[in-house]
């Protein structure tokens, strides 16, 4: 979170000036991730040596049979309406912008059709563990108005030296929830990586 940011780049100089000495690579990496954790307070953040690095290419999406799809959807999203007309979305994995476009029917008949018309909803990302980058917008768009446009998050990519915009969209498969309606967001230390982040973009 930028806020965190604000001053981290001169604590870690000035409590950190032997830095500057150390020669071996994973040793400097090691003193470094301390300096950040002291300084932001995320126990999480790591800073490492990696020269050989290759960044992961998420595989294309299989050709799968529409019925498996809803399985899978099925047994990763679990919907409910409580009490009080109050929706209940567990989810444990976001699905990206091309399984999302793929899915979209199913998603609106066996979740988004039964959410819509309530009154509030609990989010519960307490297991979300996994999640793809594109579909940020998907999530958080549904709970924005169409106009004016919001910058959702900047997601800067060092080896390639590309920043991606990610932005709310115009356009969306089904209705908007709105931003009228109370949404409360479940996390917890499970949250992780693209989860969290639509967490903090939604807060």
């Amino acid at each position: 979170s930028p806020e965190k940011l604000v001053g981290m780049e001169e604590t870690i100089a000035s409590s950190n000036t032997e830095i500057l000495s150390i020669s071996d690579p994973a040793t400097l990496a090691s003193v470094l991730t301390d300096g950040v954790k002291n300084t932001i307070g995320d126990s999480r953040v790591k800073v490492t040596y990696e020269p050989e690095y290759v960044p992961a290419v998420p595989p294309p999406v299989p050709d799968i049979p529409l019925e498996h799809l809803a399985a899978m959807i099925k047994a990763t999203v679990k919907v409910e309406v409580l009490d009080d007309n109050i929706a209940y979305l567990k989810i444990q994995h976001i699905i990206g912008e091309e399984m999302a476009q793929k899915v979209g029917p199913l998603l609106l008949e066996y979740i988004w059709d039964k959410v819509l018309p309530t009154s509030a909803m609990i989010l519960d990302f307490r297991s979300a563990i996994s999640g793809e980058l594109s579909g940020i917008p998907y999530i958080v768009s549904y709970y924005t108005d169409a106009e004016p446009l919001i910058h959702i998050d900047s997601v800067y990519d060092r080896l390639s030296d590309i920043t991606t915009e990610l932005w709310s969209m115009p356009t969306l498969l089904g209705k908007r929830y709105g931003t009228s309606k109370p949404l409360i967001i479940l996390t917890s230390k499970n949250t992780l990586g693209v989860a969290e982040d639509v967490a903090y973009c939604l807060k």
